[in-house]
């Protein structure tokens, strides 16, 4: 069964810019620039006939390109720090974009997401390190201009059963707009 979800993927110029925020971090584990992404809507695992489902389903989506920008660092965990991320402007056409997928998935008879939708690319996975030490890393390692790229396409992905931060597959991809070239075909991760 593959783990999918769904997401925006981050165009290799702009991983490359991240890369520059790796390092002096105790406890960090970072995520391989090729893994970045927006997660848009995590689905879990599901059988090879729901991930049909799901495949057809965000097929027929229809939404244009728009920009995506991230504009500054910041960690999840509070007192218990357990990642570093770029975090992800909100603008109105990203958020319409996640409800979509939203309801689709909920069409489908997927449980409703329990997470409230933050976007953000996740650049390191924390273990035991202090919140001090992230607020110094924070201070240290600011967005100095903020970075944009239009989204032309989400995709659908999947991840292995791990502890997180990849390798993920791209399994479908899905354009945003007419004038985008026609998807990506099909993955063979509906016989796995």
């Amino acid at each position: 069964m593959p783990r999918l979800f769904t997401a925006l993927e981050i165009p290799a110029e702009v991983a490359s810019t991240l890369t520059l925020h790796r390092g002096g971090l105790v406890g960090a584990r970072w995520i391989e620039p090729a893994d970045y992404h927006v997660t848009l809507r995590f689905l879990g695992d599901v059988d090879r006939r729901m991930a049909h489902d799901v495949d057809s389903f965000l097929a027929d989506l229809q939404t244009q390109p728009f920009e995506v920008t991230l504009d500054a660092l910041g960690s999840f965990g509070g007192d218990k720090p357990r990642a570093v991320f770029a975090r992800v402007q909100p603008s109105r056409q990203l958020g319409e974009l996640q409800a979509d997928i939203e309801r689709l998935m909920r069409r489908l008879g997927l449980p409703a997401e329990g997470r409230k939708f933050v976007p953000h690319v996740t650049l390191a996975r924390l273990r035991d390190t202090s919140p001090v030490e992230v607020a110094h890393y924070l201070a240290m390692h600011p967005i100095v201009r903020p970075i944009a790229f239009t989204a032309r396409r989400f995709a659908l992905m999947s991840s292995r059963d791990s502890i997180g931060g990849g390798p993920y597959v791209l399994e479908a991809a899905y354009p945003l707009g007419p004038s985008y070239p026609n998807r990506l075909p099909r993955s063979d991760f509906q016989r796995r």
